[in-house]
Order: structure tokens, then C-alpha cells, then sequence
């Protein structure tokens, strides 16, 4: 990424893209596909940077290489999570960061409003200089910010796959749903992968997602669902995000961490499986 010139090309984009409308219709607000993985919620307060961040530290250990960009773009958070002091983000010029077990990070602004709603030619910005990423790594993790917002599903429909974070929490289940929803309804995206995070055993995981699936059956929401797994509510957690370090790292024997080994694990089978799948389209 051409980190010198990504304020100036923003600054041009925001010129050019006046009188450009924010539309629904995909190809027509610079809508991109990358192979990568948007982690969304619906509902803040989930627990989805931290796990997006304990992920990419477990897949970083597996030998693979792993982008995580922050884009919660207005409110973006990951740096604080992990305790480091970015000199600048997307308010100034992209610098790519290296996290934790040698994670990169395209850090966001935090607390600036001009980028909670990205412009037409933002964007198309951001779609470029991501794309030009792809063949650097493995997994391009993006870490979205809550809610349904144009920045929201833009970065949703810009992944090959989606990730819903949900608790047992019935806001929580109702915000994923909703997210769903709007996807599979408005931007014909039907395929997604549930994490339950803060669960008290493996039943109540499998009950949320359970639900969630009769929930789409019974209004007829044509999706499909894969879980991918639960995290156990785990107070190694809390501890380990009061320090910023990861609970992966910190304590990497703890419930919560034994949880993501697997989910990593299963992010990286599914992986496997849908690049075979693309070879097969194109021979």
C-alpha cells in the first residue's frame, strides 16, 4: 500500500465525488470483493474486536499471514485493544502496524465523525488500496463497526464471507438477525458463519445459533448459517483487556483461548475448502 498517498487520493475522492448518491445497487458505489473475512455484529459490545484480534494472532501462529483493518472507520478500536500508540490512521495517511505474533494493522480514526459515513469516492479508495493487498497475505481480517450504516455494508459486502458475532443476550440475538436480514434482503448476501461468544457451556453456543436458524426459517429469510463455534465466558478475558494483551497470548490455556484455537481452526478448513471450490470453477 502506497501509505504516502492515501490522504491525497481520499482528498481527491472527496472532490470527485460530489453529487455522487450513496446507493443500494451493488457495482454502482464502488462495491468490491477481496478474499477476506468481515466480522459484524449488529450490536456493540459483543466481544467482536477482541475476537477478531485473538484470531489473526492464532492464525499469525499457524504460519499465516493476517491483515486486520479497523473498519469501524469513525470509531475504530483495535489499536486501543492492543495497546499500541498509532502516529496516524485513516484521519491522516494509512500506516500499516504490526501487532501482536507479528499481526499487521491498518489502524482507523477514533471519535471522527467525518468518517462515519464514507463518500462514493472514499471508497472507491479504500477498495483499491485493499485490493492491491490481496496476494501479501493470507487472511484479510475487517473488523466492522456496529450497527447497519452505509460504512457497515459496504465492508460486509466487500469480503467473500461474513462472520456474525452474537451473545445469548436476546439484544444481541435480535441485532444479528437484523444484520442478517439487511444483507441477504438488500445486497444478496445469503451465506454467513456464527461465533456465540460468552456463553456459559457448548449447549447454550448451539442453542443461539439454533434459534437464530428457526428465527430465518419461520420469516422465510432464504440464508444459510454455519457455526463456527462458541467462546466460553471466561474472566481471563476482562483481565487480559484491562493489560491490552490478548488472552490468547496472556493466557493461552485459559477456556476462552482453548475456544478461538478451534474457531481458527475451523476458519482455515472453510478456507481450504472454498479455494478448492474456486479452482474448481476455473478450470
Amino acid at each position: 500500500m502506497d501509505q504516502a498517498g492515501t490522504l491525497r487520493k481520499m482528498a481527491k475522492a472527496v472532490k470527485e465525488s460530489k453529487g455522487f448518491q450513496d446507493i443500494r445497487d451493488r457495482g454502482k458505489t464502488g462495491n468490491f470483493m477481496t478474499r477476506g473475512i468481515a466480522v459484524a455484529s449488529g450490536k456493540g459490545g459483543v466481544g467482536k474486536t477482541n475476537l477478531v484480534a485473538n484470531v489473526a494472532y492464532n492464525l499469525t501462529k499457524l504460519g499465516k499471514k493476517v491483515l486486520v483493518f479497523d473498519a469501524d472507520v469513525g470509531l475504530g478500536n483495535i489499536h486501543i485493544l492492543l495497546g499500541l500508540m498509532p502516529k496516524h490512521t485513516l484521519q491522516n495517511v494509512d500506516i500499516m502496524m504490526e501487532g501482536p505474533g507479528g499481526i499487521k494493522i491498518l489502524p482507523a480514526s477514533s471519535g471522527n465523525k467525518k468518517y462515519s459515513e464514507l463518500t462514493t469516492g472514499e471508497k472507491l479508495v479504500l477498495k483499491a488500496e485493499l485490493e492491491s493487498l490481496e496476494n501479501d497475505f493470507d487472511f484479510i481480517i475487517f473488523d466492522i463497526g456496529a450497527g447497519i450504516s452505509s460504512n457497515v455494508m459496504y465492508f460486509c459486502t466487500g469480503a467473500q464471507e461474513i462472520l456474525i458475532v452474537s451473545t445469548p443476550e436476546p439484544t444481541s440475538f435480535a441485532d444479528a438477525y437484523a444484520i442478517m436480514k439487511v444483507l441477504s434482503r438488500d445486497y444478496a448476501r445469503n451465506s454467513f458463519k456464527l461465533v456465540v461468544n460468552s456463553v456459559k457451556s457448548k449447549e447454550e453456543g448451539l442453542d443461539v445459533f439454533n434459534r437464530l436458524n428457526k428465527v430465518a426459517d419461520r420469516f422465510q429469510l432464504n440464508i444459510s448459517m454455519n457455526y463456527l463455534g462458541h467462546i466460553l465466558d471466561d474472566d481471563n478475558v476482562t483481565r487480559s483487556v484491562r493489560e491490552q494483551r490478548l488472552f490468547s497470548e496472556k493466557y493461552p490455556n485459559s477456556p476462552a483461548s482453548v475456544c478461538v484455537r478451534s474457531i481458527t481452526r475451523e476458519i482455515i478448513t472453510a478456507n481450504i475448502e472454498q479455494g478448492l471450490e474456486w479452482e474448481n470453477m476455473l478450470r
